[in-house]
């Protein structure tokens, strides 16, 4: 925790449906000293996440999804987009657990072993969310199709890249989402000695 003070003033919850949002009214210590005034903020509640790149060092492929999403059609954006597995860790589930199940329902592939990425906040400004990131070894020999649940509204096309290829794919712009971005640059940086260490 900070050694800087902050001081909750009051906190309710201004929406509560699939997900919620809590308001805080608030003030916290300035770096010049004294307390700040009173700051009003929504925080947006959904909980935290773990996703996974799935690598095959044998193949030395990667496996990417694609998937329809309202915030990127909002944004003006393209809708469907590139991916990595991930989803929301429930009560009860660790990240490593949550990874193993979302493997199989969105990428129909079973996780052979799980190195630690690390854990990012993906939106401090206005969502608590903590992502736990990892990068998946799978065997990809007979990866690709359609996933996802129905009736959770998923539609899910999982296909196979070149790990050659990661680095024209992140500078051709068509990677948008963090959670892709970050996982494919750490693979840019970790690729060698990733497929040393599982190919050993």
């Amino acid at each position: 925790m900070s050694s800087r003070r902050i001081e909750i003033l009051d906190k309710t919850t201004a929406f509560q449906g699939y997900f919620r949002i809590d308001r805080y009214r608030l003030h916290h210590e300035t770096f010049a000293g004294g307390m700040s005034p009173e700051i009003t903020r929504e925080v947006f509640e959904r909980g935290h996440a773990a996703a996974a790149l799935p690598y095959d060092p044998i193949r030395d492929e990667i496996v990417l999804l694609e998937q329809f999403r309202i915030g990127a059609h909002a944004a003006g954006r393209e809708p469907w987009m590139i991916e990595i597995v991930a989803g929301i860790i429930e009560a009860g589930e660790n990240p490593e657990e949550l990874v193993a199940r979302e493997m199989d329902e969105e990428a129909g592939l079973a996780v052979q072993a799980l190195e630690p990425i690390g854990s990012y906040l993906m939106s401090p400004g206005g969502t608590s969310e903590m992502t736990h990131f990892f990068c998946a070894r799978v065997d990809a020999e007979a990866a690709g199709g359609l996933f996802g649940l129905y009736h959770e509204g998923e539609d899910i096309r999982a296909f196979v890249v070149s790990a050659d290829a990661v680095a024209e794919l992140l500078a051709s712009g068509r990677i948008e989402n963090a959670a892709a971005a970050i996982a494919l640059q750490w693979f840019l940086l970790n690729r060698a000695s990733l497929r040393g260490k599982w190919t050993d």
